[in-house]
């Protein structure tokens, strides 16, 4: 988790996120998830809540976070969210 500051996400041991540098990127035009690389850090953020919290990943960690998006680590079935439907809120009721 980062702390935020309207120019910078700070993290206290992968440094600043410069926010004023970032050009964010979707896969697709209005997509919901939002991409954006500063110096050696990767930033991913709600394209729906662009001021709302942002991940931020040093390569290593993106790197990890991709092959297992790839390799289907976070399909809902394999997370086994208790029977949860896509789009529900973890440790709901469904």
């Amino acid at each position: 988790m980062s702390e935020e500051s309207s120019a910078v996400a700070s993290h206290p041991t992968k440094g600043e996120f410069d926010l004023t540098r970032v050009e964010w990127r979707a896969a697709v035009p209005g997509g919901d998830i939002e991409v954006g690389f500063v110096d050696d850090l990767i930033g991913m953020r709600n394209a729906q809540d662009p001021d709302g919290p942002i991940l931020v990943f040093t390569p290593g960690e993106w790197e990890a976070f991709l092959s297992g998006a790839k390799d289907g680590e976070f399909d809902p079935e394999v997370l086994d969210l208790e029977g949860a439907e896509v789009g529900a809120e973890p440790g709901g009721s469904g």
